[in-house]
């Protein structure tokens, strides 16, 4: 039985208990957060950004890193900022499929570097790349890049979507929804359909809600939503549940539990209890440290659980109620741990689930 199995089960009867320090399903690593692009829509990173970035770790102590996440869990997701623009990116990769034995590895990349980077791919288990259309005039704007770079990335990801055989990985092609880029999403399932790529989709969050304009865009965003799900169950490759697509249609409340997935930042530091959560403690003005905060690092301790004890100690236990953040990192893992037979019947009826691992799929 997988780690991750073992955690989910276990999760199950914490939950039962009422209690809220849950294992992790999968855990995220920004190795980076430099990027190369500036996408409207980004509110933590990009290009423009990069000057207040930390750097990155030397490889060393990012294996340290990933000893003691491997402590928590079996499934990494290696994110940014853009990964690829970490120097030793290879030779982590390596070290955490072949040294730690990591069952799945998850890589989050933009694409635009991938040609010069294909050595990793037979390191994955997933690659999920961020396409939001498949018009490069359209994307070009939402990316803010010279002309010609969407379509250098839709190269690229035609490119490592061919591969996926010969290097054994899954390609999934994640989308932000926006206003201006709505009426471009189904051309991205289009677009994954005939590459044999896994699609998933999540509305653009303005202070971890979605944005305005979506939410009362009845006539667009909701009927596509409806599609979205017409689609799912005519048997196209969308990854995203049964139970977030309902979701997205009304924005109903769920119940969160950030440690499903959480997030460890560049310098090894833990998001804690989430990376919401830890952001709003380090804003002007706000009761810093309050409910959450980034003051424990893996470097410093010997284990997971460790980490966990003296974030607890400091911030206590995460919150049992949330206001709902509505970013699908945290939303779709909660869902499928609070409602296992949503997830039994998800892996069971859809083949994507399955191919894409959807307990472990958190785009983050």
């Amino acid at each position: 039985m997988s780690g991750t199995t073992l955690n989910y089960l276990y999760n199950l009867i914490q939950l039962l208990a009422n209690r809220q320090m849950l294992r992790p399903l999968v855990v995220a690593y920004a190795v980076t957060t430099h990027c190369n692009l500036n996408c409207a829509y980004c509110e933590d990173f990009g290009a423009r950004r990069n000057a207040d970035q930390p750097a990155p770790l030397p490889l060393g102590d990012a294996q340290r890193v990933l000893r003691v996440i491997r402590g928590a869990a079996d499934s990494l997701l290696i994110t940014g900022g853009e990964p690829l623009l970490y120097p030793d990116l290879a030779a982590l990769l390596h070290y955490a499929r072949a040294a730690l034995r990591f069952r799945e590895i998850t890589l989050l990349s933009n694409a635009t570097l991938l040609p010069a980077h294909l050595n990793v791919l037979p390191l994955i288990t997933r690659l999920m790349v961020s396409v939001d259309a498949t018009t490069p005039d359209v994307w070009d704007k939402t990316i803010n890049s010279t002309p010609g770079t969407a379509q250098t990335i839709l190269d690229n990801v035609a490119l490592a979507a061919a591969r996926q055989h010969q290097d054994g990985f899954c390609m999934v092609l994640n989308c932000v929804v926006t206003p201006e880029t709505l009426p471009q999403v189904e051309g991205v399932l289009d677009f994954c359909e005939a590459h044999g790529a896994l699609f998933s989709f999540s509305p653009q969050s303005v202070n971890n809600w979605p944005r305005y304009e979506l939410l009362v865009d009845t006539d667009g965003y909701r009927a596509f939503v409806m599609r979205m799900i017409a689609r799912k169950q005519s048997g196209a490759p969308i990854l995203g549940s049964m139970a977030y697509l309902r979701m997205l249609l009304d924005f109903e409340p769920y119940a969160c539990y950030p440690l499903l997935v959480p997030r460890v930042m560049p310098d090894g530091g833990l998001a804690y209890p989430c990376r919401p959560i830890e952001r709003e403690g380090a804003l002007p003005g706000s009761a810093s440290g309050a409910h959450g905060g980034r003051t424990v690092n893996l470097l410093d301790v010997p284990n997971w659980n460790a980490a966990l004890r003296r974030a607890a100690a400091l911030y206590g236990d995460p919150p049992s109620t949330c206001g709902s953040c509505f970013q699908q990192c945290y939303i779709e893992p909660s869902l499928l741990q609070a409602r296992p037979w949503d997830w039994v019947w998800e892996w069971l009826r859809y083949a994507p689930a399955r191919r894409g691992h959807s307990l472990t799929y958190a785009p983050g």
